[in-house]
């Protein structure tokens, strides 16, 4: 009993801890955005361009932008479920290719997306700046809480 008590809290407090650790600056995500913007698009009247439309990208499945036509490797990957949390975003922004072949146990794995955002505090800043476009991300942290919650109390 002691040890699913200290498991549960292990896991809230890992879960806790990993947040913080992406906490970026909107202002200086939506500066690091306009690297995007020649193929992307926000806010209201976006369209779909090279890429999806990124408003409310974050907490939504993936590849699940209405009216864009995505890469075969992405679409297998939405097709598992998988959503954009804030540390998806993180890791695909680094290298969309091996970041798809990683998810998706592919070494043919592809991504139409060939830029890479190397910076680790560009990649955070710029998934502040779309969380704060997202209204997904609210629920998806909602979701995490309550996921969190009830794995507590089903180990009491």
């Amino acid at each position: 009993m002691k040890q699913q008590i200290l498991a549960a809290a292990f896991i809230s407090a890992t879960a806790f801890a990993a947040t913080p650790a992406l906490a970026g600056d909107v202002a200086k995500g939506e500066s690091v955005f306009k690297k995007c913007a020649s193929c992307h698009m926000v806010g209201e009247g976006a369209k779909n361009k090279v890429g999806p439309i990124l408003t409310n990208v974050v907490g939504s499945q993936i590849a699940s932008v209405e009216g864009y036509k995505y890469g075969k490797s992405i679409v297998a990957l939405g097709e598992t479920g998988a959503t954009w949390t804030e540390e998806e975003i993180f890791e695909y922004l680094a290298d969309p290719k091996k970041y798809l072949r990683a998810k998706l146990d592919d070494k043919k794995a592809k991504s139409k997306m060939s830029f890479k955002l190397k910076k680790e505090e560009e990649r955070k800043d710029v998934i502040a700046y779309l969380a704060s476009l997202s209204s997904n991300a609210a629920a998806t942290e909602e979701g995490e809480a309550a996921s969190e919650e009830e794995t507590s109390t089903t180990t009491n």
